[in-house]
């Protein structure tokens, strides 16, 4: 039995205690304020904490060549990018040309505004809309992929809109970031979305939830990740970015969940 009454899948791949997360990554959002302060100088913290990847949720006024040295200065990749809606819609070449210069492969929807998802046909609308954009993505040589939060997982007419945007897309054009910390907030299961939708989720969040909800570095809540990664394959997943909303202390919160993955064993 997982938290919030989940229950885990009857067919429960195979835990191999010894395996261990090759690659961690950090979601940038988690230090924005020392990347307000200081790019380069937040980048090479991450590095030296372990991290070897990076995802973006803006450049700080930085050219996508400058980002793109100071990743290589410190031995950082960074397969993905979190862009707002507008930005497919509106700045798509301009997306191409930095995420071409930076090394983005995944350009991540990360949120939906409220106005475009209250209904199951809304949803709909919006799976339509990212098979189109997934297109145009494949075809300049990216993958678009969307990140969810808890509203997906609350059930609109009976149905999950988690499910409705998993269904109604084409596994080619979208892929899936799991946010874990939301889909569990949301009451659903990561494990049973690794069984039923197979390879659909080649990038997570890594962001752990106490008994009563609330958001903690990686290793102080009851999200159990070793148990969800030991379906890795099974989900498709190969990149791992952890994540926190809002932390106290960025640069402590980022060592803290950095040390507890690194000595993860599932």
């Amino acid at each position: 039995m997982l938290m919030g009454g989940l229950v885990a899948p009857a067919l429960v791949q195979q835990v191999h205690p010894g395996r261990k997360l090759e690659r961690i990554g950090l979601q940038l959002y988690t230090v924005r304020k020392l990347m307000a302060r200081s790019v380069p100088d937040t980048l090479r913290l991450v590095a030296q904490l372990g991290y070897r990847e990076v995802e973006f949720a803006g450049y700080f006024n930085h050219a996508p060549a400058e980002i793109r040295a100071m990743l290589d200065e410190v031995g950082l990749e960074a397969p993905g990018v979190h862009l707002p809606r507008k930005a497919f819609e509106k700045q798509i070449d301009t997306v191409f040309d930095a995420a071409s210069v930076i090394g983005h492969r995944y350009l991540i929807l990360p949120w939906i505004a409220s106005e475009e998802r209250q209904t199951p046909d809304d949803y709909k609308r919006l799976a339509a809309w990212m098979n189109r954009t997934g297109e145009i993505c494949k075809k300049a040589g990216f993958q678009f992929a969307y990140h969810n939060h808890d509203f997906e997982m609350i059930p609109l007419e009976g149905v999950r809109p988690y499910d409705i945007l998993l269904q109604e897309t084409d596994p080619t054009l979208v892929a899936m970031e799991m946010d874990l910390y939301w889909t569990v907030y949301g009451g659903a299961d990561p494990m049973t979305y690794f069984q039923r939708y197979l390879g659909r989720f080649p990038l997570c969040h890594v962001k752990d939830m106490t008994s009563d909800r609330k958001m903690v570095d990686v290793g102080e809540g009851q999200i159990p990740f070793a148990r969800i990664f030991a379906h890795a394959e099974q989900a498709g997943l190969k990149h791992y970015f952890v994540e926190h909303d809002n932390p106290e202390d960025p640069a402590e919160s980022i060592r803290k969940s950095y040390t507890y993955l690194a000595n993860l064993r599932f």
